[in-house]
């Protein structure tokens, strides 16, 4: 008991030095060697810039030259201006193409999940956009919509009149619609693709007991599928949504936001490096990063309540 109560006593007193030379303190000391360079170029590049980013979102202010403290007149701005909380108007456009966008990756990813001819070609050609680059993306669509040339040499092909179709890029009726068009043929192939694996996943004996209890192919979708991939259903949403809101490679490369095509932003973009208004671009990002937060908390409560019985 006395020498039970001595090994006792001098473990307590044990030194750093001797800590950090222990098993325990090498793995401490691993885990902080590892931790220690992601930390801080999460630091410099993510919370330190967000940090002024804040700060500069109070100022009115240019990248070189004398700042004045405007307090939150920056923000009254952003919801007065037409320009600037008008624009995320245009985030329904691309909201609707995100409905249509995961409806068709859904749908293609549950019937591609059942051995299918083919059905692995296919697969790479509809991810084989999401690899390419977005500028690239956009060069390629704004020759595909232009006066003349391929669509519209397709829709000819079809019976069309040129004099008859719109200007895809010009016409305001239109134009934002394509725009959304370019957004769902390079995202559809990622959610597809995050379907599968999720749907791939599921446990084969819950199909086959439910084909002994009758149920068919809606039913089997509906009260198998859909609850077992609700992680990624939720997370292609969140996804979906959080692009709609922040679009921009589209518009700015293909129509440079001319036309009524210029979303949240392209605008911000334009205030910030144009007219080199940085509080004011600021502040945009910061109301764009609250919505963004506030609509994923929507929707994280939204699920839950829409699958609240998917454990039954």
């Amino acid at each position: 008991m006395g020498a039970l109560t001595k090994n006792t006593h001098r473990r307590k007193k044990r030194t750093f030095s001797e800590w950090i030379k222990s098993r325990d303190g090498q793995k401490v000391l691993v885990m902080v060697a590892f931790m220690v360079v992601p930390l801080i170029l999460l630091a410099v590049f993510t919370y330190i810039p967000f940090g002024e980013m804040v700060n500069f979102s109070f100022y009115n202010m240019k990248y070189i030259g004398a700042r004045k403290f405007v307090g939150l007149k920056n923000y009254a701005k952003v919801f007065s201006r037409d320009d600037c909380f008008g624009a995320l108007k245009l985030s329904l456009y691309y909201m609707g193409g995100s409905v249509v966008q995961l409806s068709l990756a859904l749908y293609l990813a549950t019937l591609l999940s059942f051995k299918v001819k083919g059905g692995n070609i296919f697969k790479g050609f509809m991810f084989f956009p999401f690899l390419i680059n977005g500028i690239a993306i956009g060069f390629i669509f704004k020759f595909f919509y232009t006066r003349g040339f391929v669509f519209d040499t397709v829709l000819q092909w079809c019976g069309f009149q040129l004099d008859n179709l719109p200007y895809w890029l010009k016409d305001r009726s239109i134009n934002n619609i394509s725009l959304v068009g370019t957004s769902v043929w390079r995202y559809f192939g990622q959610n597809m693709v995050l379907f599968i694996g999720a749907i791939m996943s599921v446990d084969n004996e819950l199909y086959e007991a439910a084909m002994l209890d009758g149920a068919n192919k809606f039913q089997q979708f509906k009260y198998i599928i859909m609850p077992s991939i609700k992680t990624i259903f939720v997370l292609n949403v969140i996804l979906s949504i959080s692009g709609s809101l922040s679009a921009f490679e589209p518009p700015y490369v293909i129509t440079d936001g001319a036309n009524g095509t210029g979303t949240y932003f392209v605008v911000m973009h334009e205030i910030a490096h144009t007219q080199q208004k940085v509080g004011l671009a600021s502040a945009m990002a910061v109301v764009l990063l609250g919505i963004i937060f506030l609509v994923t908390i929507f929707q994280k409560l939204f699920f839950k309540y829409v699958f609240k019985d998917s454990t039954q």
